[in-house]
């Protein structure tokens, strides 16, 4: 038995160990690929340039305008997502504490709508951006993005509040704090590194999705100014490179997938060291 025991230990260890070191070799390998195709044709003319005349055919020009457009799209959505999503998972967690059957059917809900494709809340937001009268915008991909992102804050900073032992729940109550004081002055305080993750991975998920935003955002080789004007962002720009007939067109797709990863690896390195900070200046 005891041998049994030890076999089957040793299987799932090695088992999950190659799942895991599967995962960093496929991860590596899509970024060497990237890098590989992409370096090449990556200059800071890239980075600061819009598109001239005939860059999808060969031309000259950048990619600033899906730079510019992704971001203005993310940190709007992110931030309307953060107006909405905070609150309620504050409210999931202090004056629905004693309702678990409510909180149980809340989360299986917002779990449906994390699953539902982009795709999906793409040709929504486009069904609302014509009930509306608007047309393809800036201000109709912020609000597409912002439906999908939404769902991904309220969870991920629900399930950090709910590891906050419930005893300091019982503690705030006892001392005299209402429902509202429990939140925003003990839940939100221990909740705060949780909160700066929940950012980082709704930001990350808002500006490298292209399915919400391909009928809504519209596409332009302009720096969007106004909310109403069509905006690129890099997602479709790797897309539209990628379709083009000409070698040297697509190799600017792999360029501007180093700029979306790095855009995105800079985020997650900056969002984890305020967390870590956050975290220790809790602690004290």
């Amino acid at each position: 038995m005891r041998y049994r025991k030890s076999f089957v230990e040793l299987f799932y260890k090695i088992l999950t160990g190659i799942a895991c070191y599967s995962l960093i070799v496929i991860l590596g390998y899509i970024i060497f690929v990237i890098f590989k195709k992409g370096i090449g044709m990556l200059s800071l003319k890239m980075i600061t340039t819009v598109p001239s005349g005939g860059y999808y055919y060969g031309g000259e020009g950048g990619v600033l305008n899906a730079i510019a457009g992704s971001f203005y799209i993310a940190v709007g959505a992110t931030i309307i997502a953060v107006i909405v999503g905070v609150p309620a998972a504050l409210f999931i967690n202090s004056h629905l504490q004693h309702k678990p059957r409510m909180q149980s059917f809340i989360r299986y809900m917002l779990d449906a709508l994390w699953g539902i494709p982009s795709i999906v809340y793409g040709a929504f937001g486009f069904m609302l951006m014509i009930y509306l009268g608007m047309s393809a915008s800036l201000l109709a991909g912020i609000i597409t993005v912002a439906f999908l992102i939404t769902p991904i804050i309220i969870r991920t900073f629900d399930e950090v509040l709910n590891t906050i032992p419930k005893g300091l729940h019982e503690s705030a109550l006892a001392l005299g704090y209402t429902r509202m004081q429990l939140a925003f002055k003990v839940l939100w305080k221990q909740g705060f590194p949780g909160f700066i993750t929940a950012v980082l991975f709704a930001f990350g998920r808002g500006i490298g999705d292209a399915a919400s935003v391909l009928f809504t955002a519209g596409y332009t080789d302009l720096v969007p100014q106004y909310l109403d004007e069509p905006a690129a962002t890099l997602p479709l720009a790797i897309f539209f490179q990628l379709s083009s007939p000409i070698p040297e067109v697509r190799n600017r797709a792999y360029a501007a997938g180093i700029i979306l990863t790095a855009m995105i690896l800079i985020i997650s390195v900056s969002a984890r060291l305020v967390s870590r900070k956050f975290s220790k200046t809790n602690l004290k």
